[in-house]
Parts: structure tokens; sequence; C-alpha cells
């Protein structure tokens, strides 16, 4: 199963990724963007979210 990680050593906390996909990421009450624990993640949407991240600070993960 492939999981979506965000990088936050390199995370602007723009807010791209929460706009792009809202079911997948979310930014904390401490200022830091977080991905849910899902069974399964929506490939098409985390994938727009990689696209568009300015940071390019999301990727896919095996886990």
């Amino acid at each position: 199963m492939k999981v979506p990680v965000v990088d936050l050593s390199e995370c602007s906390v723009c807010g791209t990724c929460v706009e792009v996909c809202p079911a997948v990421f979310r930014i904390t009450d401490a200022g830091y963007v977080a991905v849910a624990e899902l069974s399964a993640y929506p490939q098409e949407d985390v994938d727009l979210a990689i696209r568009y991240c300015p940071e390019d600070c999301i990727s896919w993960q095996e886990v």
C-alpha cells in the first residue's frame, strides 16, 4: 500500500495540499501539515497535491 508523506522540513505550510485534497491533508493547530490515517488514499487527488506543491515536499511511500 502507498501512503502520502510530507517532508515537514521542506514544507512552507502554504495550504495548497489542503485546498486540493482536504480528505487527506490538514493543517494542525500547531501549524504544520498532517496526513490523515486512511485505509486507502485517493491517488488522483494526492497526485494533484504532489503536482501543485510549491516546495515539492509531498511524495508516496510504500508501507
